[in-house]
């Protein structure tokens, strides 16, 4: 959803998602996987979500390449939170 709505995130059918709603529920999830995370991971993650904000929210119209670098962050924090749950996730046994 963040990488399609971006960067204002408004729905012709969900009207009451914006910017701030999207944040606080990004921001509320990793607080609510914090202790998963280890806090060096959440805290990285934290920072990416803020930078990712400023990057959307100095480019409302997508015109410029500041939308571009907040879509590259949601990749990066993909990422991250992929390399946090493959370490934690056993091979399955044969």
């Amino acid at each position: 959803m963040m990488m399609l709505k971006s960067p204002t995130f408004e729905d012709e059918y969900f009207t009451n998602i914006n910017v701030d709603m999207v944040f606080f529920e990004l921001n509320e999830g990793l607080k609510f996987i914090q202790k998963k995370l280890g806090d060096e991971r959440y805290q990285k993650l934290r920072t990416l979500s803020d930078k990712m904000r400023a990057h959307f929210e100095a480019d409302p119209e997508d015109k410029t390449d500041d939308a571009r670098a907040g879509r590259r962050i949601i990749r990066e924090m993909e990422d991250i939170l992929a390399s946090t749950y493959k370490k934690r996730i056993p091979a399955p046994e044969r």
